[in-house]
C-alpha cells in the first residue's frame, strides 16, 4: 500500500507563485532595456552600448592626452575644443538633412564608422592643427550621427515607443560610458605615453566594432518608405476618412487634406526653419539645456573655489547624477508623447532645476558638512530636473516635427543643444562663478522661464494638434 501524496501547502504555493511572478517580471524588465523582440531597438541598443564603452574612453582620457603626451597648452585644448564645437553644430543640421534624403540607415552607420576612425585618430595629435582638424571631424561625424540616429527613431517608432526607445537609449548610454570611463582609469595608473595611445586606439577600434550592427537596420527606416512606422500609422488614417467618404459625400475636405499630410510614404516635408512653433520650442528648449554645462563645467570650478566641499565631490555628484538618470529615465519619459503633459513635466523639470541652482549656492562659504548636504541635495534635483526634462524635450521633439522631415526637424534640435552648450559655459563665467547667489538666482530665473514657456507651447500644441498626430 503506498503512501499518499503530501498534501500542498497553499502558502508554500502562493510564495513559490509569487517569486516566479518576480522573476518573471524582471526578465521581462531587462528585455525591454535590451530591446528583446524589436528588431530597431534591439540593434541601437547593442551597437549604443558597444559604441559607448569606447566614447567613455575618450571621454575621460582625450584632454589629459592631448595635455600630457600631445603636449598642448590648457588654451590650446580650449581653442581646439571650441572650434571643434562650432562643426559639430554646423553637421547637426546636415546630418538630419541627409537623414531625409538618403538612406538613414546606410547613412549612420557610414557617419558612425567615420566618427570612429576619427577618435582612433587622436593617437596621431602632436600639435594644434592637427588637434582641430581630427577633433573636427570627430564632432561632426558624431554631431551629424546623432541626428540621424534621432531619424531613425522618429520613423522607426510611433508615440509612445518612441519616447521609451530613445529613454531606453539614454539609459544603456550611461551604463557604458561609466564602464568606458572605468577602464580609461588603467591608463591614469599606468600614466605613460604608449598607455594613452593603446587604449585611445582600442577604444577607437570598439567604436568601429560598434557601427556593425546597423547593418541590420530594417528598410522601413529610411525615408519615402511606406512601410515605416509612421506610414503606417498614416495609411490607417487615411482608410478611415476614405471609408467616410464613401459612407457620408460631406466628410470635411480638411480632415482628408490632415490625413494625407500626415502620410511619410512620399513628398518632401516641411522645413523646420518655416516652422515658427518649432523654432520655439527648440529656443526654449536650448535655454534649459545650458543645465549640462552647469554640471560640467560650472560645479566643479564652483566646488573647487567657492566651497569648502572636499574636490571628491565632483565624482561623488557625478556618481548620484549617473544613478538617477539610469534608474528612472525611462519611467518617467512615459506618456510625454502627449505635448499637454510633456509640457507639465518640462514645467516641473524647470521647478527643480531653480530649486537645485538655489541649493548649490548655499553650499559657499559654509562648513564641510553643510555644503556637502546642500550639494547633494542640489545634485539630486538636478539631476531628476535633467529625467524630467530630457523625456519630455523628446516628446515634443517627435510630436511637434513634420513626420516626412523627421531628420531636418532632430538635426535642428541637435543643432541648437550645440550651440547653447558653446555659449553655456561663458554664460555661466560670468553669473555663477563670478556673481555667486545672485549669479546662481538668475540661473533659477532662467531655468523656470524657459521651462513655463515650454508648458505653455504644450498646452497650445495638445489644443491645436490632432488626435491622429
Amino acid at each position: 500500500m503506498t503512501n499518499p501524496p503530501p498534501l500542498a501547502d497553499p502558502e508554500a504555493e502562493e510564495g513559490a507563485s509569487a517569486s516566479e511572478q518576480a522573476r518573471a517580471g524582471i526578465r521581462v524588465r531587462l528585455g525591454t532595456l535590451f530591446g528583446r523582440g524589436d528588431p530597431i531597438l534591439g540593434v541601437l541598443v547593442v551597437s549604443t552600448f558597444v559604441m559607448t564603452l569606447g566614447r567613455g574612453v575618450f571621454l575621460a582620457l582625450t584632454v589629459l592626452y592631448l595635455a600630457v603626451v600631445a603636449g598642448l597648452t590648457p588654451g590650446e585644448i580650449a581653442l581646439a575644443s571650441s572650434i571643434s564645437a562650432v562643426a559639430g553644430i554646423a553637421a547637426s543640421y546636415v546630418g538630419g538633412w541627409l537623414a531625409d534624403r538618403l538612406s538613414a540607415r546606410r547613412l549612420l552607420f557610414v557617419l558612425e564608422a567615420l566618427g570612429a576612425l576619427a577618435l582612433g585618430s587622436y593617437i596621431l595629435v602632436n600639435d594644434l592643427v592637427l588637434a582641430i582638424v581630427i577633433g573636427c571631424l570627430a564632432f561632426g561625424f558624431g554631431s551629424a550621427a546623432h541626428s540621424a540616429n534621432a531619424a531613425v527613431i522618429a520613423r522607426g517608432f510611433v508615440g509612445p515607443a518612441r519616447i521609451t526607445a530613445r529613454a531606453v537609449l539614454r539609459t544603456v548610454t550611461n551604463i557604458g560610458i561609466a564602464i568606458g570611463s572605468g577602464v580609461a582609469a588603467l591608463a591614469l595608473l599606468i600614466d605613460t605615453p604608449e598607455a594613452y595611445r593603446a587604449l585611445l586606439a582600442g577604444a577607437g577600434v570598439v567604436c568601429l566594432v560598434a557601427t556593425l550592427p546597423l547593418l541590420r537596420l530594417p528598410a522601413r527606416v529610411d525615408p519615402g518608405r511606406g512601410g515605416s512606422a509612421e506610414a503606417a500609422a498614416a495609411d490607417a488614417l487615411m482608410a478611415d476618412v476614405d471609408a467616410d467618404a464613401d459612407a457620408d459625400s460631406d466628410v470635411p475636405p480638411a480632415e482628408a487634406a490632415s490625413a494625407k499630410a500626415a502620410s511619410t510614404g512620399s513628398g518632401r516635408g516641411r522645413s523646420p526653419w518655416r516652422d515658427p512653433r518649432y523654432l520655439l520650442f527648440v529656443g526654449l528648449a536650448s535655454i534649459f539645456g545650458i543645465q549640462f554645462s552647469v554640471f560640467e563645467y560650472a560645479i566643479p570650478l564652483w566646488i573647487e573655489h567657492s566651497t569648502n566641499a572636499p574636490r571628491v565631490m565632483v565624482s561623488v555628484l557625478l556618481i548620484l547624477n549617473t544613478a538617477i538618470v539610469t534608474a528612472f529615465t525611462v519611467v518617467l519619459s512615459r506618456g510625454t508623447e502627449d505635448p499637454r503633459r510633456a509640457g507639465r513635466v518640462f514645467g516641473l523639470a524647470g521647478v527643480l532645476m531653480a530649486f537645485a541652482c538655489v541649493a548649490y549656492a548655499c553650499a559657499a562659504g559654509a562648513p564641510i558638512w553643510v555644503a556637502i548636504v546642500a550639494l547633494l541635495i542640489g545634485g539630486a534635483g538636478h539631476a531628476f530636473a535633467e529625467v524630467l526634462s530630457q523625456g519630455a524635450g523628446w516628446g515634443l521633439a517627435f510630436e511637434l516635427a513634420d513626420p516626412k522631415s523627421a531628420g531636418a526637424y532632430q538635426g535642428l534640435v541637435g543643432m541648437g543643444y550645440g550651440v547653447l552648450s558653446a555659449v553655456g559655459p561663458p554664460l555661466l563665467a560670468i553669473t555663477a562663478l563670478q556673481l555667486g547667489l545672485v549669479g546662481w538666482i538668475l540661473l533659477a530665473a532662467m531655468f523656470l522661464a524657459s521651462s513655463f514657456g515650454v508648458l505653455v507651447l504644450g498646452r497650445r500644441a495638445a489644443a491645436t494638434l490632432s488626435p491622429a498626430a
